[in-house]
């Protein structure tokens, strides 16, 4: 489509999509499974071509001035490939869950079923970590879902190759039609602004990323009618008690920050004021040998400032002194995203006050933030992490979550139709 406007782009790869979701509806669970398992054989199979393209990738965002975190973020290295394979290989054995459900009878000799229906295409926008592309394909197989994807600039080349090598020939040795799984393999943030501009072809997107951007397309998505998962910010939290062992703090601040370009690493170290004189020299020394700078008061940022989105500060973290545990809960739930917050202490008494009083996606009794992961939690992978307040997904959204209800009422024994 030489000359095409990004939302006529868009729409061809919506209406492609369309075209082939009943491929994935109304498949089997064997060929679901099968093409699951497809995708991690073809990943082995195409190391070589992956790294190469990986490589590529890598070489124009370094020339192009890309941060190391960032640059953390594009890398598809061996240990990542296996990590895919055998995250495929898990949910391709994981049980299905039932279509069909009975309810309760109604009068009248009449039975209700809520039934799991697939919602059809699913857009999803993603930044440039190339491992999202084969994350987010997994969870609309297993959904059933067909899906239209679209990744930063900067990891066109892996996704591409990706799609090409792995994703597609999966789809195709399954008996599934690969059109079902659509990927924009061009560059240009214009493609993320049609992506929720088709409400008649695109009802749902998936918004995988943090900061101003994905708050935009959600607010865009919005005057169009699109509904969104979207992840708009993160940045872990961790408050240490005035009861905090000091060993468990100390291990807490290094698991928390062993990868600074993702969303739930820790933010905000928050140190209770009778413990600060004693305890924050050693957290901070802590710190300061991963080479972890830190934020002190009088700040020139706002509390719950995202240093993972800090292109160059990212290694960085804020750190506050507070009352107590109720006085930090309210200060996470206030100031910061509310993705995940961990207290320190070994008062379990202190730990439910401040797990009651926050109010964030996920809560954590000494252990780290960066347990809020689909796969760490809940031994499958994530499309993201939905942080809104409201009922519905939140938390990792996992393919369980990509349904419609459908409530079905037929007589409690069919007729016969022989």
């Amino acid at each position: 489509m030489e000359g095409a406007s990004a939302d006529e782009v868009v729409a061809m790869h919506a209406r492609a999509a369309d075209a082939a979701a009943f491929s994935l509806a109304e498949a089997s669970e064997d060929q679901l499974s099968a093409a699951l398992a497809a995708m991690a054989d073809r990943l082995d199979d195409a190391r070589v071509e992956l790294a190469d393209a990986n490589a590529a990738d890598l070489a124009a965002a370094k020339d192009a001035g890309m941060s190391p975190a960032l640059l953390d973020r594009l890398q598809l290295d061996a240990p990542r490939i296996q990590a895919l394979g055998d995250n495929l290989r898990l949910l391709a054995d994981t049980e299905p869950l039932p279509r069909e459900t009975p309810v309760r009878e109604l009068p009248g000799g009449l039975l209700l079923i809520e039934r799991r229906r697939p919602v059809g295409v699913i857009g999803v926008n993603y930044e440039a970590r190339p491992n999202v592309t084969i994350d987010v394909a997994s969870q609309l197989v297993k959904s059933r879902n067909a899906g239209v994807l679209r990744t930063g600039s900067a990891a066109i080349g892996s996704a591409g190759a990706l799609h090409r090598l792995v994703i597609e020939p999966a789809l195709r040795s399954a008996g599934l039609d690969p059109a079902a799984l659509q990927l924009i393999g061009r560059p240009g943030r214009e493609y993320a602004g049609a992506l929720v501009r088709q409400p008649e072809l695109i009802r749902l997107v998936i918004l995988r990323g943090s900061g101003e951007t994905t708050a935009a397309l959600g607010a865009e998505a919005a005057r169009h009618g699109v509904r969104v998962l979207a992840h708009a910010e993160g940045g872990g939290v961790l408050y240490v008690d005035a009861a905090a062992d000091e060993a468990t703090a100390r291990r807490l601040v290094r698991e928390g920050t062993d990868r600074l370009g993702v969303c739930n690493r820790v933010n905000l170290v928050l140190v209770a004021e009778p413990i600060a004189d004693l305890l924050e020299p050693v957290l901070r020394a802590e710190l300061a040998a991963a080479g972890i700078a830190v934020s002190a008061p009088p700040l020139a940022h706002p509390i719950g400032h995202e240093w993972a989105l800090d292109d160059g500060n990212e290694a960085t973290v804020t750190m506050l002194r507070v009352p107590d545990a109720l006085a930090a809960a309210q200060l996470a739930n206030t100031e910061t995203s509310g993705l995940a917050a961990t207290v320190v202490t070994e008062d379990a008494g202190t730990a439910r006050q401040f797990l009651d009083r926050y109010r964030g996606t996920g809560a954590f009794w000494n252990a780290t933030t960066r347990l809020l992961d689909g796969h760490k939690l809940l031994a499958v992978p994530e499309t993201g992490i939905n942080v809104d307040h409201m009922p519905g997904p939140r938390g990792p959204v996992t393919y369980a979550d990509l349904h419609l209800r459908q409530y079905l009422v037929q007589p409690v024994a069919p007729p016969d139709r022989r």
